[in-house]
């Protein structure tokens, strides 16, 4: 018979798949972000809102969480595995530049942060050790809904990306300070406070020299080993093994398990298992993050909230505005460009999920009272459920920024250029086309906003110019007046739209051919200004049916009669 404890741990497990497989779809229906679904169903499932009716009408129950505290350490493990995955796209090369970043941007924004949060804290009556824990814990940033907000929009790579994360690893540094700066609130006297801070950093760096030594010597020899002796489910053992052993190693030293699996990341990401451990680990990361997302939901104390609306609404103005302008003052400093700095200083501007840690291990010593470590939580709760809103005016007012820039021209005119084609993007799909393009002697002048790409292209003969193709001084300058054609290949969504908004704008005349990721993708590029759309997903899986007649046996007639019919049903969808 199944014991009491285990149908609560069934049922609890039964409503959160209902909520990621039910209720976070509708969401995602409704143009929200997944994170924030997750988020507003942890609030509703939980402990304060359909949780507390559960006492008064029981059949809510069924529908609630009981126990939030059983779901914490597979929440956790959702955080690592984002860490150690975005471990995985970075390399140590990457991680060494950015060490202006990690330790300028990031070192500026934690201690003003911490010092001037702190410092509102004691003037509104706190203690000074409460005070300086306040300041501590709201400093820091949500690394799991921030990255993963980054990775969704495919700017985890790009420079908001880079200088997002090297602030987030100075503050995941910062989090074993802080736990052992908490300890040392009561400490008893005679104590020695050299001593153990000198330990704690020992122990910090030998652990980060036992997870790299492992990784160097041998991190690669067992995943070998693995592959040889029968393939994927050895190879998910060692996997899950590398994450939680180093998580276990950092957070052995004091040091926060992010870190650990982090750095796990970026060790294996330097041996040939890095595409098949992301691909494995990919659903794991998507389910677990999710559950995180639901336990920072189920934690905003909801009638704390309503008790004192306009103290914690207050608290939450000042903590973002606080940390906006310091976030952008640091960013710009060490990190880029004003538009960059500010899109990444909204996203760090709210609390983050280490924030509730801290509160709990300063309520547990008796450093901090459970009044104002309950109000501190509930206004770290409320500003990280606003971070994806917070996220998207970010963006808004760092595109404004830049098409406000002083106008730039390439350094070649094509203004007089007639019946040639502009290519905006040269990567692997716009090398492509201008190949196939110049092979039939058309005249091509790419833009790219990478100046790697550009320098590669012009090495190889390209006509090819870094230039933001969303700009009309640029497009002028490449010869929009006289193009024939206008063939947009970058795979960034909200990019594409951009350009092809731009030149529809300067020649609504001249068709425009768009790369689109999806069918919701290309309507959006159609509605822009569109002609012809080719979403990636459509034509894969043609090609890929294309692959698999051919082994069936049919023949090549019969297999592009039947793609080029698929092809128009699924473009006819899209209204192309």
């Amino acid at each position: 018979m199944t014991e009491p404890g285990h149908e609560i741990l069934i049922k609890d497990a039964v409503v959160f798949l209902f909520a990621a497989g039910v209720v976070v779809p509708v969401f995602r229906y409704l143009k929200l972000p997944a994170v924030v679904g997750f988020m507003l169903s942890g609030i509703a499932l939980g402990p304060y809102a359909l949780g507390q009716l559960a006492h008064q009408y029981h059949f809510l129950e069924y529908f609630s969480i009981s126990e939030p505290e059983a779901a914490a350490p597979f929440a956790e493990l959702g955080v690592l595995f984002l860490l150690f995955l975005l471990g995985l796209e970075f390399s140590f090369e990457k991680l060494w530049g950015l060490r202006r970043a990690v330790f300028g941007a990031g070192g500026l924004q934690a201690g003003v942060s911490a010092l001037a949060i702190g410092l509102i804290a004691w003037q509104v009556g706190l203690p000074a050790e409460a005070a300086i824990i306040c300041g501590l814990a709201l400093a820091l940033s949500s690394t799991a809904i921030v990255m993963q907000l980054l990775i969704e929009q495919k700017q985890a790579a790009q420079p908001v990306g880079r200088a997002a994360l090297a602030v987030l690893l100075f503050q995941d540094i910062l989090v074993a300070p802080i736990l052992i700066f908490v300890g040392f609130v009561n400490i008893e006297a005679g104590t020695n406070l050299t001593a153990v801070l000198l330990e704690a950093l020992v122990n910090g760096v030998i652990a980060i020299v036992a997870i790299m030594i492992i990784g160097r010597f041998g991190l690669r020899r067992m995943f070998s080993l693995a592959a040889a002796a029968g393939g994927r489910d050895f190879l998910m053992a060692l996997t899950l093994l590398t994450v939680v052993g180093a998580a276990a190693i950092t957070a052995t030293a004091g040091l926060s398990l992010a870190l650990g699996a982090f750095l796990a990341g970026l060790l294996l990401g330097e041996t040939e298992f890095k595409h098949q451990t992301e691909v494995d680990l990919e659903p794991f990361k998507g389910i677990l993050l999710g559950l995180f997302f639901m336990t920072v939901g189920m934690g905003l104390d909801l009638p704390s909230i309503l008790s004192q609306p306009w103290v914690i609404l207050a608290g939450l103005g000042a903590l973002l505005l606080l940390k906006l302008f310091i976030g952008f003052g640091a960013l710009r400093l060490f990190a880029g460009k004003t538009p960059m700095s500010i899109e990444a200083a909204f996203l760090l501007a709210p609390a983050g999920e280490f924030a509730f840690v801290v509160i709990a291990a300063a309520t547990a010593v008796g450093a901090l009272a459970p009044e104002p470590g309950g109000m501190m939580a509930a206004i770290a709760g409320l500003s990280m459920l606003l971070i994806p809103i917070l996220g998207k005016v970010g963006t808004f007012i760092a595109d404004r920024l830049r098409a406000q820039e002083p106008a730039h021209t390439l350094e070649e005119d094509f203004s007089d250029l007639e019946g040639h084609v502009i290519i905006a993007g040269f990567g692997r799909v716009g090398h492509a086309v201008a190949r196939i393009l110049a092979a039939e002697e058309a005249d091509v002048v790419a833009l790219e906003r990478s100046a790697v790409n550009v320098s590669r292209a012009r090495n190889a003969g390209w006509r090819a110019y870094l230039g933001d193709a969303a700009r009309q001084e640029i497009l002028h300058s490449a010869g929009a007046d006289g193009a024939r054609l206008f063939v947009v290949t970058v795979d960034d969504v909200s990019a594409a739209e951009g350009m092809v908004r731009a030149f529809h704008k300067l020649r609504p005349e001249v068709p425009i051919i768009a790369r689109a990721r999806d069918h919701e993708h290309a309507q959006r590029l159609i509605d822009a200004g569109a002609k012809e759309v080719i979403p990636d997903a459509v034509e894969s899986g043609l090609q890929m049916a294309g692959r698999t007649l051919h082994e069936f046996g049919y023949n090549d007639e019969t297999i592009r009669d039947r793609l080029a019919a698929e092809r128009d049903e699924e473009y006819h969808r899209i209204g192309t």
